[in-house]
């Protein structure tokens, strides 16, 4: 049975009905639920926000997914304990898929995961020819195979591993851009031309982080192609589970951002962080111990 994602929790009746400004946490294992907030921000201006980057564990597709669900829950169980958010985003694709059902029975905060975007760009492709762009672990679960069978059947869909491009895009918000010739070879594979003609007219950017180097995608693309970022759906759906703003509501303050370790937060760092409204920053030192 496929797990629902991005539905959330309903709002459970052991949990205090949202306030009017509620606080919403969004999480990641870095940098890339960033594009995440930007889009819920847009949605509920008037909420209050914590950022919260597992920045310790970083990259989660270097765990085994045990212990990933236990590294994801210790840290939750903290950040739940400190701000009482009214609901949480799980920002990134790997935590979605592996650690939400532990959340959901753990907790009754209600959460919201990441989906691939396969079933928009099933509907927006005209050529048929479609590229799910992701980390190797999304594109190696069954969770991401389920999703193009069920949603993009008939489509031909490729699915591209990225191992770089995560890293990447944290690097680019450090102020240190990998050179476009690295970028385009990482990207390249997404780009495919079949024989009778067709080609990738659809790329579903499948990890939170991709859409923080999309202009650059844009410029290297060997051709026009649509891509699809999941965060707008993400957004509404945390409209749907908290209601829209009120009218007389003022914008909230500044976000927190929270990083489970200080290292890396450089000033390069800090001045991206601050472009997009985290400009109140706290370590909550949590180190990863690796087995």
């Amino acid at each position: 049975m496929r797990i629902d994602l991005m539905a959330g929790a309903t709002i459970s009746a052991a949990w205090p009905a949202p306030s009017p400004q509620p606080l919403i946490l969004v999480f990641d294992s870095g940098l890339g639920g960033l594009t995440v907030l930007e889009q819920v921000r847009r949605a509920r201006p008037d909420a209050r926000y914590v950022y919260v980057a597992d920045n310790a564990a970083f990259p989660y597709g270097g765990l085994s997914e045990p212990a990933l669900v236990a590294r994801v829950l210790a840290v939750m169980e903290r950040l739940l304990a400190l701000h009482t958010p009214d609901l949480v985003v799980i920002a990134c694709n790997t935590a979605s898929t592996v650690v939400l059902p532990s959340l959901r029975q753990r907790f009754v905060t209600p959460f919201v995961g990441v989906v691939p975007p396969i079933k928009p760009a099933a509907a927006a492709t005209r050529s048929k020819v479609v590229t799910l762009l992701a980390t190797p672990g999304t594109i190696a679960r069954s969770y991401t195979r389920d999703l193009v069978a069920t949603y993009a059947g008939d489509c031909d869909v490729t699915l591209v591993g990225a191992p770089n491009l995560a890293g990447f895009a944290e690097a680019e918000m450090a102020g240190q851009p990998v050179d476009d010739a690295t970028l385009s070879a990482e990207i390249a594979p997404c780009f495919v031309m079949r024989d009778d003609g067709r080609r990738t007219d659809v790329i579903c950017l499948s990890c939170t982080h991709y859409p923080l180097l999309l202009p650059r995608f844009e410029a290297l693309a060997p051709w026009p192609v649509t891509w699809i970022d999941p965060a707008p759906a993400i957004a509404r759906r945390v409209v749907q589970l908290l209601g829209p703003s009120a009218e007389e509501m003022e914008a909230a303050p500044d976000v927190l951002g929270t990083f489970t370790a200080g290292a890396g937060l450089s000033a390069a760092l800090e001045r991206s962080l601050a472009v997009r409204g985290l400009r109140s920053l706290t370590v909550e030192a949590m180190p990863l111990v690796r087995q």
